[in-house]
């Protein structure tokens, strides 16, 4: 593409969900000229992509708002996922962000240039600029099986048909994970009768929820410390300290014990890793709705013919309606492909054998470019918000940095090695890895944890949160 046909900015974004958005403030706060690239027609990422009935956050409302930018309206202690589509909608259309932001442009490519600039190309239009930041997330590519030979309607939780009748219809939920255990209650009593394919059984905690009155600022920092202060102690079980991984176990098996009478259903319903070891869930309907007569679980999802669907414990049933909760392409990112660095070499390169990173930010061979939400960079026990905001004072530290200098930032490779094995040796006993399952969090080229950062948010936020220079050429 010739050089007139760029438009030149500073920092190029990829991404408008809750990073990208977050990005955009911190940007627009410098006085940086940016743009925002969205393949959407709208913002919000996940929150925009999810609209199955039940949708809600799983972490406390106050928790999943960024700190410079409270929400006093959340209307329950976990908010409906509506209600933080607003938020992000409102955080985006702020006078200082809402002119940088590009809908409908969606990333072809992103290549490092001998220049030292990234030159980023969309449909409709491309971008070169000295800084990337990819903020595209990590649950964008849902996982679907192919379902051409099913002759009912099938869809993804993420991608939901609004206009598929499910009152008085033959449905089948595929998982039972996050999204399953939000949909399947709002599904049966709707449905003539509901099976859900379970490839195994969560463990789910009571999530207590109850509607919130609006709150000053004052109460709100009290509400987020305190649950912030909650979610961080969780951290112990998932090291396996015994005491606390006991606690955590009896709390889930009882909740279990006390919402499902049924010795047989139960038995179906109980785990048979370590708690911890897979996202643990928390709902106080999703069991009661299990053991309605009108639903049946049944073992996982193994062929579709015609308007059956066959279980691997053989059971088999006529459906009208198949929706699939079966997660997303997290170890392996679609954007990897996209984006090229020095001498050529793409990211999904790079990571042929799992994501590395140093500081969860950075990768080697890729200069001036940042990802937020990438390696390393997510938590199985608080909320994401606090990790991207440590990641985005790293981004501001690093803009500094440039701002005194000339040359590219580049992480040395020994430095990104270094990183890769602490985070290799602090996940090592964790239950992500010595629990016995197969989760998402898990890179199964690898075998290394390669989603969750496997420690607290405050040590991530106290390692992570400011820009080093030292581990740069």
């Amino acid at each position: 593409m010739t050089p007139d046909l760029f438009t030149t900015v500073d920092v190029v974004v990829v991404g408008a969900g809750l990073a990208g958005i977050g990005a955009a403030i911190e940007l627009a706060r410098r006085g940086e000229s940016f743009v925002v690239l969205e393949r959407a027609d709208d913002v919000g990422g996940t929150w925009r992509d999810n609209t199955y009935p039940g949708v809600a956050c799983d972490v406390p409302s106050h928790l999943y708002a960024f700190a410079h930018s409270p929400n006093p309206s959340w209307s329950r202690a976990y908010a409906p996922g509506h209600e933080i589509q607003s938020y992000l909608r409102g955080l985006a259309a702020r006078p200082s962000v809402a002119p940088h932001i590009r809908l409908g442009h969606e990333v072809t490519s992103a290549v490092y240039t001998p220049s030292g600039r990234w030159e980023v190309t969309t449909p409709r239009g491309a971008f070169r600029s000295r800084v990337l930041v990819l903020a595209a997330g990590r649950l964008t590519a849902p996982r679907m099986p192919d379902v051409s030979t099913f002759t009912g309607a099938a869809f993804h939780t993420a991608r939901w048909d609004h206009g598929v009748k499910l009152d008085g219809a033959r449905i089948g939920v595929v998982g039972t994970g996050a999204s399953a255990i939000q949909v399947v209650p709002e599904l049966a009593g709707r449905a003539e009768h509901l099976t859900v394919f379970a490839r195994s059984a969560p463990y789910v905690i009571p999530r207590n929820d109850h509607a919130h009155a609006a709150a000053d600022a004052a109460e709100m920092l009290r509400i987020r410390e305190e649950a912030f202060t909650g979610l961080e102690q969780g951290i112990a079980a998932r090291r396996r300290e015994p005491a606390a991984l006991a606690e955590l176990r009896a709390r889930a098996l009882g909740h279990l014990a006390a919402q499902v009478p049924d010795p047989a259903l139960r038995a179906r319903l109980t785990p048979d890793y370590e708690v911890g070891c897979k996202r643990i869930l928390l709902s106080d309907t999703f069991y009661p709705a299990l053991g309605r007569d009108d639903v049946t679980v049944v073992g996982a999802l193994e062929s579709l013919d015609g308007p059956t669907a066959v279980a691997a414990d053989g059971h088999r049933a006529d459906l009208d309606v198949l929706v699939f909760a079966t997660g997303f392409h997290t170890t392996q990112q679609p954007y990897a492909a996209l984006v090229t660095g020095r001498d050529g070499r793409r990211l999904s390169d790079a990571w042929a054998a799992g994501m590395v990173s140093h500081a969860s930010t950075v990768v080697h061979g890729f200069p001036n470019m940042f990802i937020l939400d990438g390696p390393n960079a997510a938590l199985g026990h608080n909320s994401a918000v606090h990790v991207i905001e440590s990641q985005l004072s790293y981004l501001v530290g690093a803009l500094d940095h440039l701002a005194r200098h000339d040359g590219p930032l580049e992480v040395t490779e020994q430095a990104q090695a270094a990183y890769t094995r602490d985070i290799d040796a602090m996940a090592a006993r964790t239950v992500w890895l010595r629990g016995g399952c197969t989760s998402w969090y898990v890179d199964p080229r690898s075998g290394r944890l390669t989603l969750l950062w496997p420690s607290t948010a405050t040590e991530f936020r106290n390692r992570n949160g400011h820009f080093d220079p030292a581990p740069f050429r």
